[in-house]
């Protein structure tokens, strides 16, 4: 499913004590308490100091303005979210009040009754009408809102600026240009990666498989239909598993990798390029690069042409289990304020999903430059189906990926067990 530009870019509101959201009563627990212990789960980032910085002050500033009220904050890995926040759905007395979550998470979470309607409480936010309407997708299943997009995410291609000039590198624009450069660079320098990947990065390789004209699947709603085993995404395959080897990023170390890992790897200066988020620009900014690269959008088949990147970004929802529910909801809106979007930029990098905040940062950041343009040039998202978080969570893309650069399986046998895969999780979640 293509997005358009804006996809991700969204919304949530400063809501001040004054205005506190009224009271609905309909969680799941029955009860809406206004005092108490909330407990919040957010996403653990590679340099998670300033995020958690800027959430402390939302948390200082929410317990000011509700008297006998106190927030945990507990941050997750990304990785093992999916077992983490099912838990949570099944056991409501240990789970937390709000929490931080995918936008590929959204249908399979509400399909299996955890997050809290936030219709009403959404639409009749102040900040709400700067919303990006097609960042609203991103919370809502079968018309009613699940959520306040938090921020948008949007991959590129980060790369030494050091090394290119050393060995008289032009910077790619094709991906056979990227494929080549990355192994003139591990020739040249053994130490580094020419271009680090990850096996267990699946967004870093979706870029790939759409730039070759393949899919993750077809249809829409309720229908989808694996089409990871075509001719064209098997093209994308094998162009994504060719970079795992000696002569680039040895399978070895690199099948495991996650996305966390290969910009831990290309911010500690073990790589000569990365595929990187612009929420990424922090971690790396905070490494031994800084100073020392610069980003450009991840280059297509076509000279000159960028690869499709997944458009993505985090929400922040409210638990159908809580019994705070009238402070749950302030709580989310508060951790995706306007103020707060501008000021995780600032610390974080994270792009703002309010149109008009985005813009205002754009123009003072440079960084920010090709992730827009990433943006502007075609973006996709996975399929809008329940079953996509089961497929991600069972790590269906990970392990054809595996099984291709350890020479398990070739690209055709892997990619068709993969659909299988998907076929039968489409099934089951219809």
């Amino acid at each position: 499913m293509k997005l358009s530009v804006r996809l991700a870019a969204v919304a949530a509101v400063l809501v001040t004590a004054a205005c506190a959201p009224q009271t609905s009563g309909n969680s799941t627990s029955g009860k809406d308490e206004q005092s108490g212990t909330l407990r919040v789960w957010l996403f653990q980032e590679v340099n998670n100091k300033p995020k958690e910085q800027v959430v402390q002050s939302v948390v200082d500033s929410f317990e000011k303005a509700h008297e006998g009220t106190e927030v945990t904050v507990e941050y997750i890995p990304v990785e093992t979210r999916a077992q983490r926040i099912k838990a949570a759905f099944n056991d409501p007395a240990s789970a937390p009040d709000v929490i931080e979550y995918g936008n590929t998470d959204t249908a399979g979470y509400v399909k299996d009754g955890g997050l809290e309607d936030v219709t009403k409480d959404f639409t009749s936010w102040s900040e709400a009408k700067d919303t990006d309407p097609t960042a609203k997708q991103s919370v809502t299943v079968d018309g009613k809102i699940y959520g306040a997009p938090y921020f948008v995410g949007v991959r590129a291609l980060y790369y030494r600026t050091d090394v290119f000039d050393q060995l008289g590198l032009d910077v790619p624009k094709s991906q056979a240009e990227l494929i080549e450069t990355a192994q003139r660079i591990r020739a040249a320098e053994p130490d580094l990666y020419g271009l680090v990947v990850g096996g267990a990065y699946t967004y870093g390789a979706m870029p790939f498989i759409w730039a070759n004209g393949g899919e993750l699947a077809t249809g829409k709603g309720g229908s989808y239909a694996a089409a990871i085993d075509t001719p064209d995404a098997q093209k994308g395959i094998t162009a994504y598993t060719s970079l795992f080897g000696d002569d680039n990023c040895p399978a070895a170390k690199c099948a495991g990798m996650t996305g966390n890992d290969t910009i831990t790897a290309f911010a500690s200066g073990k790589a000569g390029m990365a595929i990187g988020g612009d929420f990424s620009h922090q971690a790396v900014e905070a490494g031994a690069v800084k100073g020392k690269y610069a980003v450009v959008p991840l280059p297509g088949v076509e000279p000159g042409s960028i690869a499709p990147a997944f458009a993505g970004g985090n929400n922040i929802g409210v638990l159908k289990s809580t019994a705070h529910r009238t402070l749950a909801v302030d709580l989310m809106k508060r951790l995706a304020s306007k103020q707060t979007q501008g000021e995780l930029f600032d610390a974080m990098g994270f792009l703002p999903t309010f149109t008009d905040v985005r813009g205002q940062v754009a123009e003072r950041e440079p960084f920010v430059k090709p992730f827009v343009q990433t943006l502007a040039a075609d973006t996709k998202f996975v399929p809008a189906s329940p079953a996509w978080a089961q497929i991600d969570s069972s790590l269906v893309l990970p392990t054809m990926f595996q099984e291709i650069v350890s020479g398990k399986k070739g690209v055709a046998a892997a990619a068709g067990d993969a659909a299988q895969k998907m076929d039968d999780a489409f099934g089951s979640a219809g």
